[in-house]
């Protein structure tokens, strides 16, 4: 079992910036990919950005140039660099992995960390 925590929450004016850390309980090297979902009030969680076990990294549309996915394969941690911050990036952010467990892939989450971005 997969032990994710997150970490780096909490208020912040627009335009300000905040980092997210995701420290997992066991080695990410072998992680097929890690991503930071959120979700706001009433609405569906939706991928952020996502890191691959190679570095590939992808990013929902809404946060391209603003936002930075990294990971620390040493520190077991993936991080979140959040600038430029809107009102509408207001959620709880949650980190998710697929580890791969023999034949199959197995899905972690976190229980999530709240930003709130005012205006």
């Amino acid at each position: 079992q997969v032990q994710l925590v997150e970490s780096g929450g909490g208020l912040v004016q627009a335009g300000g910036s905040l980092r997210l850390s995701c420290a997992a309980s066991e080695s990410i090297f072998s992680f097929n990919v890690v991503g930071w979902y959120r979700q706001a009030p009433e609405k569906q969680r939706e991928l952020v950005a996502n890191i691959f076990s190679r570095g590939s990294t992808n990013y929902a549309d809404s946060v391209k140039g603003r936002f930075t996915i990294s990971r620390d394969n040493a520190k077991n941690t993936v991080y979140l660099q959040m600038n430029s911050l809107k009102p509408e990036d207001t959620a709880v952010y949650y980190c998710n992995a697929a580890v791969p467990r023999g034949l199959y892939v197995m899905d972690y989450w976190g229980k999530g960390t709240l930003v709130t971005v005012s205006s």
